[in-house]
């Protein structure tokens, strides 16, 4: 029998074994096919190559592992949590357009991306689609590596743990210390943010928001030193907070009080007014104008309205 033929039913054979939930023993199966065992680990590798590009259409992966307590090698089905082709060039393409991070951490985590996650003889191809994009790619001004502080608040979070912070404040360009407790990690309009209390009430009585239900907003980016204290911090069940809930009231990220807002709309897309503001909500429509109520955060909503021009009028 010509190799080739012999090689594709003796690889046939031991997929067929697999499936039935088998047990495959190396020396058993290089013996009976009067091949040394190095053929059957290259038959075993085919087969796991053949299972990893199988997984795309399947919501299951099939994948070999050896158990050691029967000597062989058996088939185990797990649910397919690899990210598709697809998933990863959206991914790739979303991380680009966030210009969140320098351009060098940027290329390490697209090419990280990339080979954890995409099968090699398609890498190529994500690569070539994303290469203008990644080639001509802007740093944001302020050229900083974050992620560290994004991860040291981040444990902290974790911990409970209060947090003294050094803060550039853009307003004066000096650099302050905050003693906070840090609620949550948020992403908004290219920038990383921690939302926090002011763990200091002297200081706290010169903002405009005192009550303990609106917390302060930092980019991370501006922080200049970290530290993680020893004090837990204590916030009651019922006033925890819920970045979820916060996300859909906050705009561009800038604190101050809970507000309704009403105001009518006359542009073309109210469904574009609806996914900039969560909470809204139609209260009328007539001839194409459309009355909308809705609850926000802070002064950040006064500039979107201006972005608007006259499709805004508001009424309270």
């Amino acid at each position: 029998m010509e190799k080739s033929t012999a090689k594709v039913l003796r690889v046939l054979e031991i997929y067929t074994k697999l499936m039935d939930g088998k047990i495959v023993n190396k020396s058993e199966e290089a013996q009976n096919h009067n091949v040394n065992e190095r053929s059957i680990d290259r038959d075993i590798g085919d087969i796991r190559y053949f299972f990893d590009r199988d997984t795309s259409s399947s919501a299951y992966a099939n994948t070999i592992v050896y158990d050691r307590e029967k000597k062989g090698y058996k088939l185990e089905q797990i649910y397919n949590i690899k990210l598709t082709n697809p998933e990863v060039l959206s991914i790739c393409k979303i991380l680009l357009e966030s210009r969140a991070f320098i351009k060098e951490e940027m290329q390490q985590i697209l090419d990280k991306l990339i080979s954890c996650c995409v099968p090699k003889e398609d890498r190529m191809m994500i690569k070539e689609l994303i290469q203008n994009e990644e080639f001509h790619y802007i740093e944001l001004k302020h050229k900083t590596s974050f992620m560290d502080n994004l991860w040291t608040i981040a444990q902290a979070i974790k911990k409970g743990k209060i947090i003294n912070i050094d803060y550039f404040r853009l307003k004066d360009k000096s650099v302050v210390t905050r003693k906070i407790k840090p609620l949550a990690i948020m992403f908004s309009e290219y920038y990383f943010y921690i939302t926090a209390f002011i763990d200091d009430e002297k200081l706290r009585e010169k903002f405009d928001i005192i009550n303990d239900s609106f917390p302060t907003i930092y980019r991370i980016d501006r922080i200049k030193k970290i530290e993680i204290l020893d004090e837990d911090m204590y916030i009651p069940y019922a006033n925890r907070f819920q970045e979820g809930e916060f996300r859909k009231r906050v705009q561009f990220m800038y604190g101050g009080k809970l507000q309704k807002i009403k105001f009518k709309y006359n542009g073309a897309d109210i469904d574009a007014i609806l996914d900039r503001l969560p909470t809204a909500q139609i209260l009328s429509e007539e001839d194409g104008v459309y009355t909308v109520q809705a609850e926000v955060f802070g002064k950040g909503i006064d500039m979107w309205i201006r972005s608007q021009g006259d499709m805004i009028e508001m009424i309270s």
